[in-house]
């Protein structure tokens, strides 16, 4: 959430950021005057109190005549302390839930507009010619079939549609890539982190998930716990209503769970493959800084993001994801998005967002810097989402026969192999 003396001092700031991100300005103007009833209320159930005080001091001494009227006074100001405590009450829980409601601050340099109003900031990698090598690509199920790595068929007879199994060569390529995303991240200082799966609402809610992302959540009615999309939930819930202290940022934590989405508002796309699917396993950066140091952390996640998809030789572009098309924590959000051949355009496989202070604001994570005590800022970036990854790997690095090169950086996770070899050709 964002912090009420910004909106107080700056509601056209606070307008501009919902404007920009296509979502409702009205709720800055009811925020607003829920704000107010909740201060005032809050002075007038503190004027009773202290008149009742003060009463409560006057009763003893009082004389027989007075003290009758002061205790129906008592009576009358204990009614009124009653209906002003449940009036702030209720517009504390207003101000709350409407403060739940509003999306992040969105940065000033983030472009404005949908989905594709993106910019692009910078490209990476040659785009392969497939024409000029002499053949045409295979896509990523094509290759994985013929590889033995993946089977959808029998994923979706197990599980429904957007299932799969990933099988021989395909399950080792996923604990490589695993494996190998987190070398990295711990060589660049982060602690590795296996996360739960399943989380409480609070934490759901506390990270954002429960807004406009709500639809494509996994809830389990019988038990209240929430299926997570990305281990971010956790990482960012695991200092909740906790203070840190300030000489021990940055924490950087690299999280690997499975991920579970319902892709709700996806029907239709992306049905071939493993490219959109229900369930997942992620590698996750997660990081708590100081709030000055949140533009420079973002740069950070980005580079160590851009590092992980050239060492595994991809073409890429970096975009400056638009108003619109943020998630509701995010103040800003780059994405790395890798050529997929078959596709003839870039697609989403890394993203990283400054969530500056909205996160821990509303999960209760502060910093302790000397006798100041204030929230810290969130940040979070994709390392490796495992089928996207296989996807871009597969139909980049194929070759004429099926088989398929396997970047350096993965051969010593699989045992120094160069190439995957089909199965059946």
């Amino acid at each position: 959430m964002i912090d009420l003396r910004l909106l107080r001092e700056d509601p056209d700031r606070v307008r501009a950021s919902q404007r920009a991100r296509g979502e409702d300005v009205a709720l800055v103007d009811s925020l607003l005057s829920a704000d107010e009833r909740r201060r005032s209320s809050g002075v007038r159930f503190d004027e009773l109190r202290a008149e009742q005080k003060q009463l409560g001091k006057l009763i003893p001494k009082a004389t027989a005549d007075e003290k009758a009227e002061l205790l129906k006074r008592a009576e009358q100001l204990k009614a009124d302390v009653k209906a002003a405590d449940a009036e702030r009450d209720a517009a504390d829980a207003e101000t709350h839930e409407l403060l739940l409601r509003l999306g992040n601050l969105v940065h000033p340099d983030v472009p404005v507009g949908g989905e594709e109003d993106f910019v692009t900031l910078e490209t990476h990698g040659t785009i392969r010619d497939f024409g000029a090598e002499g053949f045409e690509p295979k896509d990523h199920l094509e290759l994985g079939q013929l590889l033995g790595a993946i089977d959808v068929e029998r994923g979706a007879k197990v599980s429904g549609s957007r299932f799969y199994f990933l099988t021989g060569v395909g399950a080792l390529l996923e604990l490589a890539l695993v494996n190998a995303a987190m070398a990295q991240a711990t060589a660049a200082g982060f602690t590795p982190m296996l996360t739960p799966a399943l989380v409480r609402p609070q934490s759901m809610a506390g990270t954002g998930f429960l807004g406009q992302a709500a639809q494509d959540v996994y809830h389990l009615d019988k038990d209240d716990l929430y299926l997570v999309g990305t281990s971010e939930v956790a990482l960012a819930a695991y200092h909740m209503d906790e203070i840190l202290d300030a000489g021990k940022l940055p924490l950087r934590y690299a999280g690997f769970s499975p991920c579970f989405r319902r892709e709700a508002g996806s029907h239709g796309k992306d049905t071939r493959g493993i490219f959109r699917v229900h369930q997942f396993d992620k590698v996750e950066m997660f990081s708590y800084v100081d709030p000055e140091d949140t533009q420079a952390e973002h740069q950070r996640l980005l580079a160590w993001e851009k590092q992980w998809l050239s060492s595994l030789e991809l073409p890429f572009r970096v975009i400056d994801v638009a108003s619109g098309d943020l998630g509701s924590s995010a103040a800003r959000k780059f994405d790395c998005e890798a050529w997929i051949p078959t596709q003839g355009k870039y697609r989403e496989l890394t993203s990283t967002s400054d969530c500056t202070e909205f996160q821990s604001r509303r999960l209760s994570i502060r910093v302790r810097d000397g006798k100041q005590v204030k929230p810290l800022a969130t940040l979070n970036g994709t390392l490796c989402a495992v089928p996207r990854t296989i996807v871009a790997i597969l139909e980049n690095h194929q070759l004429a026969d099926g088989s398929v090169r396997v970047p350096e950086v993965l051969r010593p996770y699989l045992g120094g192999r160069e190439v995957l070899e089909p199965v059946a050709r």
